[in-house]
């Protein structure tokens, strides 16, 4: 069976993080977006442990359900050089027991806590527990392992199992580097909101025996993931070099020169483009036998803000919305597979946009600094289409 999984969110527990990041929410909204398994997050905080005991039906095999939703314990944590660590577990109990051996404050009340340990001590740990552990949006310009490292094996001292990309990287760009090679690489939101265009704006398409904890792994060990679903990189907020308050973009080697400082006065961030230049082994990717294709996917409310609001999520995106995912199941198949044809017959205007998404003529300026890209149709002409 193939599924789509987004494993990588968080929960209400977390800073900067929606209240309504609980259950009862993020499963019928997965649904909605076309996800059959997510990554619960925050799988060290008690307090969320409970909410999920309390809000789904567990099965033997480390996955707890809420009606078409299954979720499997997931947890991110931060080490003692700022890299954010991504954590697949067994079950309820095997979270617990990680927690005592690895949240030393008794008062952390955090859902992505911090740690007094470094990627090797963290590994080390989840595996005597079964689990699955990889660096979290890995190129990332403030908390990630190739922020604080040139090399996994600076980090952990072994192979990690997976690596996430996150939401400013593809695999055009990690396949540059040829440490790489053999390690499968992840898709995921991490979304701090249940709502259409938070969750599964990144997910993954994986091929599996069932669902289970097992099957996962055994999947990430044999490569079966089919596809990689994300953001174009230029769409992520740290892809290129910028300005954290004026959000200017820079040339990496200007930025040197005026030594990361913005003539705002604003501190210049190196970006993901940049960053992964500097680790390169290969100015083109090669890309391995067993990588899947990485297809580019935007959220659908983006796209029917582009449309009918510059940008700005209304209640009126949120009913065309409703109108789409209700005849055709899921945003996934929306953006990917209903005919335009049909869309034509629901929303008119919705036909141009969602053409042009899919022959990939939809322009989009870069994000970096903190702030998101921003998509753009070509010409500011809607007409030119179907």
């Amino acid at each position: 069976m193939i599924i789509n999984a987004d494993l990588h969110i968080h929960s209400c527990f977390s800073r900067a993080t929606s209240k309504n990041m609980v259950i009862d929410a993020i499963a019928p909204q997965a649904k909605l977006k076309g996800l059959q398994l997510v990554g619960t997050g925050d799988g060290l905080h008690p307090g969320w442990l409970q909410i999920i005991k309390d809000s789904t039906e567990p099965s033997e095999e480390g996955i707890y359900s809420q009606g078409d939703c299954d979720f499997i314990i997931t947890a991110e944590v931060e080490d003692n050089r700022r890299v954010h660590h991504l954590m697949i577990l067994p079950s309820i109990e095997t979270a617990h027991s990680i927690r005592e051996k690895m949240v030393s404050v008794d008062k952390e009340r955090e859902g992505r806590p911090r740690v007094r340990m470094d990627g090797a001590e963290i590994m080390d740990i989840v595996h005597d527990h079964d689990g699955l552990i990889g660096p979290a949006h890995a190129f990332t310009p403030w908390t990630s392992m190739y922020k604080a490292h040139d090399s996994y094996m600076d980090c952990y001292g072994k192979k990690p199992d997976f690596l996430e990309l996150g939401l400013s990287a593809d695999t055009e760009m990690a396949d540059l580097v040829k440490e790489l090679q053999d390690i499968p690489f992840l898709t995921n939101s991490d979304a701090h909101s249940p709502w259409p265009h938070r969750l599964g704006r990144e997910f993954n398409s994986i091929e599996m025996e069932d669902i289970s904890f097992n099957s996962l792994k055994k999947a990430l060990h044999n490569r079966t993931i089919k596809a990689n679903y994300g953001f174009d990189p230029n769409m992520g907020k740290y892809h290129m070099t910028a300005c954290t308050r004026c959000y200017e973009i820079y040339d990496p080697q200007e930025a040197l020169n005026t030594k990361m400082k913005c003539s705002c006065g604003g501190t210049i961030k190196k970006g993901v483009d940049f960053r992964i230049s500097e680790i390169a082994d290969w100015k083109s990717p090669h890309h391995p036998s067993h990588r899947p294709p990485y297809i580019h996917i935007l959220p659908l409310a983006e796209m029917i803000s582009l449309k009918y609001s510059k940008g700005v999520t209304t209640k009126f995106v949120q009913g065309i919305w409703e109108l789409l995912v209700n005849e055709y199941d899921s945003e996934i198949d929306v953006i990917l597979n209903a005919p335009l044809v049909e869309i034509k017959d629901i929303d008119s205007g919705m036909v141009s946009v969602i053409q042009a998404f899919r022959e990939k003529t939809l322009i989009i300026v870069p994000g970096g600094g903190g702030k998101y890209g921003e998509i753009r149709f070509p010409e500011n002409n809607l007409d030119n289409y179907f």
